[in-house]
């Protein structure tokens, strides 16, 4: 445990790094909003890019890998679902409980994965990006609108085709599952550029983390906050563990599902609640408290889990 810790230290440091930059006025706060763009429309475009369009997709584990990390945030959504409508939380809240519950920070499982098992564990990790991001983008926007925007249901195919190709994470992940098909080498030029600007989303990108929690915004009651860190923390982990056993994961790949199950939720839940109506309070704490909470819960998690599938 103690040496999972010392791994992930480095990462929670440069996140509160970006949180005490962005609380001292350093540089700006309009450069946070600057950098929150360059990081989402260029540097994880061309790091996923990059890796995805030179992994080793034909890999026979690939199909159980995508089962158990897929299947694990359905999971996470059904609990999620259940929990607010047995609860009878309005629309706003239970949107906010669901994200909190199934939606990931991809970017510090990339940093872990690094940073615990170097770069083969960062390759196995951004396949587990490439399969969660279109996955989640879609099921969460549907089931917010729905709740939450019921005049636009009649629309909501459309909105989702546009999100999806105006998406340029997921327009990135394509484009590279195209390359790795038909090419599965490098291109010049291009992987060179796209590598170069890839190499600075991870630091970047991590900051951008810390200065994007809202510490002042923790104005939430207990319960939804349980029950969102139930879902993420334990209902997730349990559910891949359950399915990776018995999907018979190679002990590598397993490693790094695990991982993924036990990160945090994303920052941009927060901005989706903010912009389709959610309860964006409660977002913010379920982001916020789940964040600093897993300088904890995930070298305590990782030490529980990751000796079951050695």
């Amino acid at each position: 445990m103690f040496a999972t810790l010392t791994s992930i230290l480095p990462i929670f440091l440069i996140i509160a790094l970006g949180l005490a930059l962005r609380k001292g006025g350093i540089p700006s706060a309009d450069f946070w909003n600057l950098n929150d763009k360059l990081v989402y429309w260029v540097l994880m475009p061309c790091l996923m890019f990059n890796k995805i369009s030179l992994a080793p997709l034909g890999a026979a584990s690939l199909g159980a890998y995508s089962v158990t990390i897929i299947g694990g945030f359905l999971v996470a959504m059904v609990f999620g679902l259940g929990t607010t409508r047995l609860l009878g939380y309005a629309p706003a809240q239970a949107t906010s409980v669901l994200q909190g519950c199934a939606r990931h920070n991809s970017f510090i499982g990339l940093a872990m994965a690094a940073n615990l098992f170097g770069p083969a564990g960062f390759d196995i990790a951004i396949l587990a990006t490439a399969m969660l991001v279109p996955v989640s983008n879609v099921l969460v926007v549907v089931f917010v609108v729905s709740s939450l925007q019921k005049d636009m249901v009649k629309n909501l195919p459309i909105a989702i085709i546009r999100e999806l190709i105006r998406n340029p994470h997921i327009i990135s992940i394509l484009i590279a599952l195209l390359v790795n098909q038909m090419i599965g080498a490098e291109v010049p030029v291009l992987h060179d550029v796209t590598g170069i600007l890839g190499a600075g989303a991870l630091p970047i990108t991590l900051l951008a983390v810390g200065a994007n929690l809202r510490i002042r915004e923790m104005t939430a009651s207990v319960l939804p906050l349980a029950l969102a860190f139930a879902g993420k923390m334990l209902v997730f982990p349990l559910a891949v563990l359950t399915l990776g056993w018995l999907a018979h994961l190679p002990p590598d790949v397993f490693q790094i599902a695990i991982i993924y199950a036990v990160v945090p939720t994303g920052v941009a839940s927060y901005t989706l609640a903010k912009q389709l109506g959610g309860d964006a309070p409660l977002m913010a704490a379920i982001v916020t408290l789940q964040t600093l909470l897993a300088i904890i819960t995930i070298p305590v998690s990782l030490a529980v889990l990751l000796p079951l599938i050695s």
